[in-house]
């Protein structure tokens, strides 16, 4: 039999929002565009192909809020602005490699699963 989960194992943690948000759709995907350097929007759209200015932009200052990128704006008409990572942003490529080769090596599992379960109601065995 395996062990209670302990009432205060996340007391260290802030209530409420996680300090930083990575799990979002877009922010991965961001991490991953800026990797080479630093990018403007417009050339974010294009990799981000369902991504809507809106969001891009909600995300880029929830990015930019939480010390993942920063934001430059330099003169000219028009203004050019543009996003990089920062060297606390830098630090989510190596655990986001990480998580792209699990994701490499299981996807044909983690289909079959989800495949089993929408065809049976039930997972597939393990």
């Amino acid at each position: 039999m395996s062990q209670p989960l302990d009432a205060d194992m996340f007391a260290a943690c802030l209530p409420g929002t996680p300090l930083i948000q990575i799990g979002g759709k877009w922010t991965a995907k961001i991490v991953r565009c800026l990797e080479g350097g630093p990018r403007r929007f417009s050339e974010l759209m294009v990799p981000l192909g369902g991504v809507t200015p809106k969001v891009l932009t909600e995300t880029l200052r929830a990015m930019e809020r939480d010390g993942l990128v920063t934001r430059t704006v330099r003169g000219g008409v028009p203004q050019r602005v543009d996003y990089a990572l920062t060297a606390l942003g830098r630090t989510l490529l190596g655990p986001m490699a990480a998580c792209c080769d699990w994701s490499e090596a299981h996807l044909p599992a983690l289909l079959d699963a989800r495949d089993a379960h929408e065809s049976t109601g039930r997972p597939a065995p393990s």
